[in-house]
């Protein structure tokens, strides 16, 4: 593989990362939302349960202290195109400078925690829909 198909590559690692933590967040913030207004959507129990899961993931491995996978496969690739950060390219430098923030680790661990306990609050303060069987024809 090239150094350009590997930049390529490392900056589309970075932005599924993102989006995945965009779906943590913004989440959270839809269910909140969409508890307080009515919207059914925010109660589909495969949503629900996605979205618990992600940031169920997110806290574990920090409490593991296991650098996610994203970001390992992110920075092998950007070795790979010979890079040694984020501060090559506009997708890189811009996503970047969202996701990550320079911090001890320990404040990552607990606001992860701290969230994930928001997330699953929210199970009880504004339930999922049951889960239906699927129809069988």
């Amino acid at each position: 593989m090239d150094a350009a198909t590997s930049l390529v590559l490392a900056d589309l690692v970075l932005a599924a990362h993102s989006l995945f933590a965009a779906l943590v967040v913004l989440g959270l913030a839809a269910v909140v939302a969409g508890g307080l207004r009515g919207w059914g959507w925010v109660r589909n129990p495969w949503f629900r349960a996605c979205h618990l899961a992600a940031i169920a993931l997110v806290a574990f491995e920090s409490w593991c202290g296991v650098e996610c996978p994203l970001t390992t496969l992110e920075n092998l690739l950007r070795a790979r195109a010979g890079e040694a950060g984020y501060a090559e390219g506009f997708i890189a430098h811009w996503l970047g400078r969202l996701l990550y923030h320079e911090a001890p680790p320990w404040v990552f661990t607990a606001a992860y925690t701290l969230f994930g306990i928001a997330v699953a609050a929210t199970w009880r303060w504004i339930p999922p829909a049951p889960f239906r069987p699927s129809r069988t024809r």
